[in-house]
């Protein structure tokens, strides 16, 4: 995803003294080809607006303005945590304000452990991190912990000994060896200090199976942990968690300690925010407006596949030419909006032979969402094997149908009723399946995008 940059008050008197020297006016046609860019873009850059980085570095460039560094305001465009180097959250976070408000306040009060849910790249560490910055005044210290780092070891035990000898106890050789001591340690350390912890990817220490549950932890001792968290009952500090599965270790009896949010993605407007704190014009008389209020529709605003897309617009070659995005890859979108649009006036509501390639048409989507999509599936797969083959089974529906639509495809599987209902929990214990009450009755279907690769995984499971 390309970097989005603005201009300081200086930077532009520099830039102004080098057009004159040019002889350019400000919106001068050859500097905007000279720099292959755009003029909305370089009116942008007036305004000091962001844009993406190429198109800053070439508008400086066009002018023989070589230091664009020196141009950059680094000034931060929204209020940062001094505190914490954020992995997620940046200068293009948009929305979402009513729920960062209400989430706040229950973290402020009884809620001492928040479960952040969703797919892949819905945006649930950016939101604990913007919780984070909402929370920075109430005085407890950010630590944050990300299972998807491989380098560290991720069981309680050692998860344990890193905290607390980042806040400054000793871990004796004899604490190292009792794990229920560090447990204990660990527990009151939370209890009596204000801290704000946020661990990501819960999901890559659970594991499922029929016989122990779908979505158990690897080390038992981490639903010990959780247990002894919130069974202290008043504690000062508070567990921001993300997670594409819901947990089912931790104690339904602790309710009133503990909640979770499902994400979906960001609205029609909120998705125009997204595409033009990334740099796009979005201005209501805009051509570009058309073009990616329909890419928006298409991924149901998920914030990952849409920052992609607009950096991909943003950079070389296009430099912020919508309509040129849009003439070599608008026919993806044209794709799935002929499908839903078949479904809704022609009762085409299913085919296995549609081509949707929104995880995967350019080289960015595939390294940057499909990679992260296909770590679901595998696990899916590996896991609850009943209910990955459900999902690439059910992926022929275009829209919304009855649940026995689509518990009806496993009994080529030979899968009784029971297991049936249990793959389809399954699916909707990791939000692979979303549902909607239509006339008593129970519809299903599937995010655009996970059909989109859920289709891909049909093709390999029908050539078996």
């Amino acid at each position: 995803m390309a970097a989005s940059l603005r201009a300081s008050e200086s930077g532009l008197e520099i830039v102004d003294r080098a057009r004159r020297k040019k002889g350019w006016n400000k919106q001068a046609s050859s500097w905007y080809s000279e720099a292959h860019t755009l003029e909305p873009t370089l009116k942008r850059f007036w305004r000091r607006k962001p844009i993406c980085q190429d198109a800053f570095v070439n508008i400086c460039k066009a002018v023989a303005v070589d230091n664009w560094e020196d141009i950059v305001d680094n000034s931060p465009l929204s209020q940062t945590d001094s505190r914490a180097e954020f992995f997620a959250c940046d200068d293009a976070w948009v929305g979402r304000k009513d729920l960062i408000s209400q989430l706040a306040q229950k973290v402020q009060g009884s809620c001492h452990l928040l479960i952040l849910l969703g797919i892949a790249g819905i945006g649930k560490t950016a939101l604990a991190e913007r919780l984070a910055v909402e929370l920075q005044d109430d005085g407890r210290k950010f630590h944050q912990e990300n299972f998807e780092n491989q380098q560290q070891a991720s069981d309680f035990a050692s998860v344990a000994i890193r905290w607390l000898e980042k806040w400054g106890e000793r871990i004796t050789p004899d604490d190292r060896k009792d794990t229920q001591r560090l447990l204990n340690r660990l527990v009151k350390r939370l209890r009596e200090n204000r801290y704000l912890v946020v661990i990501d990817s819960l999901e890559l220490i659970l594991k499922g199976n029929e016989e122990a549950g779908w979505n158990g932890f690897q080390d038992e001792w981490w639903a010990k942990f959780f247990d002894g968290f919130l069974a202290v009952g008043s504690c000062q500090s508070r567990l921001i968690v993300t997670s594409q599965d819901l947990p089912d270790q931790i104690p339904a009896r602790y309710q009133k300690f503990w909640d979770c949010q499902k994400l979906n993605g960001l609205t029609a407007s909120e998705q125009l925010d997204l595409f033009d704190k990334t740099g796009l014009e979005v201005d209501i008389d805009s051509p570009n407006k058309p073009y990616l209020e329909r890419i928006g529709a298409a991924y149901e605003g998920h914030p990952l596949a849409l920052r992609v897309i607009a950096g991909e617009i943003g950079s070389h070659p296009f430099y912020g030419n919508v309509a040129g995005y849009w003439n070599k890859y608008g026919h993806e979108i044209e794709e799935v909006e002929k499908a839903i649009e078949e479904a809704k006036t022609k009762g085409i509501t299913a085919s296995a032979d549609d081509n949707w390639r929104l995880d995967r048409y350019t080289r960015e989507l595939r390294k940057n969402v499909r990679f992260r999509l296909e770590k679901t599936f595998d696990r899916l797969k590996k896991d609850v094997l009943n209910a990955y083959r459900l999902l690439c089974e059910a992926s022929v529906y275009r829209c919304r149908v009855p649940e026995e639509f689509w518990l009806s495809h496993l009994e080529d599987w030979d899968c009784d009723k029971d297991k049936q209902e249990l793959a389809l929990d399954a699916l909707r214990d990791r939000f692979l399946v979303e549902e909607e009450l239509i006339e008593d009755e129970i519809h299903l279907r599937q995010h655009n995008l996970i059909r989109s690769v859920a289709l891909e995984h049909l093709k390999n499971l029908t050539a078996r």
